[in-house]
């Protein structure tokens, strides 16, 4: 008898074998997230690691404009220089992270305050080239504004920031307004004003203008610095009544009614004062 000869494949059924075992290693290789689908979770994400990564990113702005504030002490040193461009180059890395995340990224690369952050690392680099754009680091500040998406989260997160999201808000905006006041003024009058030799002279002017103390013993020269302390008696004092009113008016929750539409209610409310709808507003319970 002839020994049985092995059955040869057909070259269909071959071929469909081996596009059946490469099929899992190639959904495999497309279930792992590349970089980019990685970096706009990050950016824009909802997961809590998301979360904690801009949370990690604001911490860096307050730094950066901690450092700001703290090298105008001491213009000139290569250890504060060299501190700038290290900043600088973090920032354009998360600028560039961030452009590549974005969908399309020419729109973000338009919005003013990624212009602005630009802006910021030009300043930071500069001392490379051999020039000095420091006053331009005041534009870092505006990066701050980016923080206003952070605070419905830490509503979730934290219970005080839930029942005093206006006084947040007017305190963010205050706090902003008050660094790029203080950063113009210094800029503008370190150059040409013996008063002011740093920021902490600047700031002082500042919350002494906006708070219309008005000393007296530091005035800012010239028609641009006249006009500068115009916009700060001006928005300043402004900004400053409305923190004022947040904190000590009654406070209130953002909820709004299901049949009226009245939208700030009491903490503890069951019912609309407007229509005396029910309503249901999530809290912990009241002390």
């Amino acid at each position: 008898m002839n020994a049985a000869r092995p059955r040869r494949k057909s070259p269909v059924k071959a071929a469909a074998t081996t596009r059946g075992a490469a099929a899992p290693a190639r959904a495999g290789r497309a279930s792992t997230p590349g970089l980019r689908a990685r970096l706009r979770e990050l950016y824009f994400g909802r997961t809590w690691r998301a979360v904690r990564f801009r949370y990690g990113l604001l911490a860096f702005d307050l730094v950066t404009i901690a450092f700001i504030v703290g090298s105008s002490f001491f213009h000139g040193n290569p250890a504060v220089e060299a501190a700038g461009i290290g900043f600088g180059l973090i920032i354009l890395v998360d600028f560039v992270a961030r452009m590549w995340a974005c969908e399309p990224p020419l729109r973000e690369l338009l919005h003013p305050l990624s212009l602005a952050d630009l802006i910021a690392v030009v300043s930071f680099l500069a001392p490379l080239t051999g020039e000095n754009f420091a006053f331009l680091r005041v534009l870092r500040a505006l990066r701050l504004f980016r923080s206003y998406q952070l605070v419905s989260r830490l509503q979730r997160d934290f219970p005080f920031f839930r029942r005093n999201q206006e006084i947040v808000f007017s305190a963010i905006n205050l706090l902003v307004f008050m660094l790029i006041m203080t950063a113009l003024v210094f800029e503008t009058q370190v150059a040409r004003n013996p008063a002011i030799t740093n920021y902490a002279d600047a700031l002082y002017f500042t919350v002494a203008t906006l708070t219309t103390t008005g000393f007296g013993d530091i005035t800012l020269q010239g028609t641009t610095g006249r006009l500068l302390a115009v916009l700060i008696m001006i928005f300043g004092v402004s900004l400053f009544i409305r923190l004022a009113q947040t904190v000590f008016r009654p406070n209130k929750v953002h909820y709004d009614c299901p049949e009226c539409g009245l939208s700030r209610h009491d903490a503890d409310a069951v019912h609309c004062k407007h229509c005396g709808a029910t309503i249901h507003i999530e809290t912990e319970g009241l002390d």
